[in-house]
């Protein structure tokens, strides 16, 4: 029987030996499909390419449009086409691009299939869905493709970062200060940058973001009572407990009039251009479902526009505008809103979409515009009259090159005296090119926490780089948020030299984790025993706000079957390769793969223009062959100082970290400069087969900038650790 069984599905959740971003590497066993590639299975690829035209597009090993389609005509294999087909599944979900390989492994008919994992459950839910079409193809079934999709699109959508808080990460990770970041929950809460450097941020919220703040901007009527003293021009008005205190309040202002929650927000429950009591004491329960209290103020004319402010800067607007239909004397209302607005490609009701659906029966706001009109949805307006259906509809307009500075100080000011770091001014004027005073605009709201949808997918104008924006307040001239990070890997000393590290950088004043076969350290003290060379312990390093410094021990078994806890690293260091110690268990079963799963330490190391460096050691020549694949400076070491490779790195001006008449010594280009005598090392007493362990973590020190005088001192009293200790 004909077909693909998934074997296991492994999750490498850090950078791993196919990429630097999280996979799901998945076994399959395609069988009997092992003797059917793609171009002897009559139709399937009529089938495949008619159910995901995209595919067209895919580039494949040809590396350019129309590559795979191509792969297809040759003939290619299930496992590589369900590659391919997760990708796309993916694509079409709202998660482009992305990574993808399918390998065959050593036993007949068995591959590894990889492929980006946005998020595990939805990539785990593509690749089972890709198995299921690829058979359908195969096998001339239906199927659902549409659904599929459905299905995914909604899972993203739950499961991962918001598009708020999605664009401030895509934004903080680029070059070329690639701030990294950490998912601490399953919402909207993430850490930018690492240990003490890190920030926090939730949607567009920061950890500067002030509780009180965010309390007063929710009290609408507190935050009118604190900017209307310091001179920013807000509407009169008052909070209101009932439909017939609402009336009273209109009476005391005078019509017309807006009625909305005091702690509402996004526009849902706000009645604008009151001007009779019933359609106060109407609006009256729309706004109370909305908040805790309900107020009653001026209605000052014009458009509603939402001004960004990030650190005192006004990065964004948008305007919004009323919205509008025309009779045609034989369809209703509803029928006319469908046509007329919900066809517009840009509504839709997720939030890839800048503008949202309109539905009467779930808007009591648009229900009443009706009703003032004296219409209900139900009705056949006469050909000709123009209904209007939002004052102010969404807010997607950019209109940020129009701000008149003046208008822009004032949105600044509103910021400061509520005390958000970032906040949503809603501001309602004629023309917002012009001063307030002028025209009797007004600022109606602050916003803590606001969307910044409206300015990454503008319905008209331009996007504005708002996580751009976000990503400079947090992380000022240039800073990544990165603190040193060393990992270290390879087949012997891994855990003594983290250990010895860990202690130079104790040395060095730095709080320090360590992550290593003994436990899970700060400083000196051990907060977990037992083995802790896995993702998540070093993970919790990094999180940790009151860590300088970060030491982690990474055994290829890890990198292999969880991938490295971190993105990039300052300093990565590779001790030894044993070829024969191959790990089947994790289908590393050939010296290439292991060379691969190896070179992922080194893959990690930061550009030498961030302080990157690798550390090899030289006597191990699959070791020193890496250098070439660092993007970092490079340090060998060795206990001979007159190996050619050491001699021409460092006639190119390259570091080496060497022993020469019984001491070691730095050797950089023609400079030599002895650090300590062999004999003076405590723990080359207790056995020679320290040494490389020792020139391993001394060149480590060298790279992180250490000073000769704290690492002498550092190896002329270190100890490995008491049993009861380790």
């Amino acid at each position: 029987m004909k077909s693909i069984e998934f074997l296991k599905i492994v999750h490498l959740r850090g950078p791993n030996m196919w990429t630097y971003r999280p996979v799901l590497e998945a076994w399959v066993d395609i069988g009997e499909l092992e003797d059917s590639p793609s171009n002897t299975l009559p139709g399937f690829n009529e089938r495949l390419t008619k159910w995901l035209p995209a595919l067209q597009t895919h580039r494949c090993s040809y590396g350019e449009e129309g590559g795979f389609v191509k792969r297809l005509e040759e003939g290619t294999w299930p496992a590589h086409i369900m590659e391919h087909v997760t990708l796309e599944l993916q694509n079409q979900a709202g998660m482009p691009g992305g990574f993808g390989r399918a390998r065959s492994m050593t036993q007949v008919g068995r591959y590894k299939v990889v492929v980006r994992a946005w998020h595990p459950d939805v990539t785990r839910a593509a690749l089972h869905a890709a198995r299921d079409l690829v058979m359908a193809a195969i096998e001339d079934k239906p199927f659902d493709v549409a659904g599929a999709v459905k299905h995914l699109h909604a899972m993203a959508d739950d499961l991962m970062l918001g598009p708020s808080t999605a664009c401030i990460v895509d934004a903080a990770g680029k070059k070329p200060r690639r701030i990294p970041h950490i998912r601490l929950n399953d919402g909207n809460l993430v850490q930018l940058g690492y240990g003490s450097r890190s920030r926090r941020i939730w949607t567009a919220e920061t950890d500067r973001t002030s509780a009180i703040a965010e309390s007063i901007a929710s009290d609408k009527d507190l935050t009118k009572t604190l900017l209307a003293a310091c001179g920013v021009p807000v509407p009169a008005g008052r909070s209101v407990d009932s439909p017939a205190d609402a009336w009273e309040a209109a009476q005391e202002i005078g019509v017309p009039v807006v009625v909305k929650p005091s702690d509402g927000n996004h526009g849902r429950g706000v009645s604008t251009e009151l001007m009779t009591r019933e359609e106060v004491e109407a609006a009256y329960p729309l706004a109370d479902a909305e908040g805790s209290d309900v107020i009653v103020e001026r209605f000052v004319r014009g458009n509603e526009h939402r001004l960004l402010v990030v650190g005192n800067h006004l990065v964004a607007v948008g305007r919004g505008e009323s919205i509008f239909v025309t009779g045609d004397g034989k369809s209703t209302v509803a029928r006319l809103i469908d046509d007329q607005i919900n066809t517009d490609p840009r509504r839709g009701t997720t939030e890839d979409y800048p503008l949202n659906v309109i539905r009467v029966e779930d808007d009591p706001a648009v229900a009443l515009e009706l009703k003032r009109q004296g219409l209900t949805a139900a009705d056949i307006p006469v050909a000709g009259l123009q209904i209007l259906i939002q004052r102010n509809g969404n807010v997607a307009i950019d209109v940020t090159d129009e701000v008149h500075p003046d208008t822009a100080r004032t949105a600044c000011l509103a910021a400061r005296i509520v005390g958000l770091d970032i906040a949503g001014i809603d501001l309602v004027a004629e023309d917002i090119s012009k001063p307030l005073a002028e025209q009797g605009g007004a600022i109606v709201e602050v916003n803590a926490g606001p969307s910044l949808l409206m300015h990454l997918k503008p319905a008209v104008g331009t996007p504005r780089p708002v996580g751009e924006a976000i990503a400079e307040h947090l992380f000022p001239a240039g800073d990544n948020g990165r603190i040193p990070v060393v990992g270290i890997t390879g087949s012997r000393d891994t855990k003594a030299v983290a250990q010895i590290v860990a202690r130079l950088l104790q040395l060095d004043g730095r709080r320090t984790g360590l992550a290593c076969a003994s436990g899970l350290y700060l400083d000196n003290r051990r907060v977990q025993a037992g083995d802790c060379t896995h993702w998540e312990p070093g993970q919790r390093l990094l999180i940790n706000r009151a860590v300088d410094a970060v030491v982690i021990e990474n055994p290829a078994s890890t990198m292999a079957s969880e991938g490295l806890p971190y993105d990039r690293c300052q300093v990565g260091v590779i001790t030894s390769i044993d070829n024969a110690a191959l790990m089947p268990e994790h289908g590393i079963d050939t010296t290439d793969l292991l060379f691969k799963v190896f070179r992922t330490q080194i893959d990690v190391v930061l550009p030498g223009a961030m302080g990157g460096v690798a550390v090899l050691n030289a006597d191990d020549p699959t070791v020193a062959s890496m250098a070439e694949l660092s993007d970092g400076d490079v340090i060998f070491f060795g206990a001979d100082a007159a190996l050619p490779l050491i001699v021409e790195h460092r006639r190119k001006g390259g570091r080496a970290l060497v022993v020469r008449d019984g001491r070691i010594v730095f050797a950089a280009a023609s400079l030599e400069s002895p650090l300590i005598e062999l004999s003076a090392i405590p723990l080359l007493a207790e056995s020679g087969d320290h040494l490389a362990g020792i020139l391993a973590a001394v060149g480590a020190g060298w790279a992180l900038g250490l000073s000769p005088e704290l690492l002498r001192a550092g190896i002329e009293t270190y100890h490995f650790p008491t049993a009861a200790t380790a």
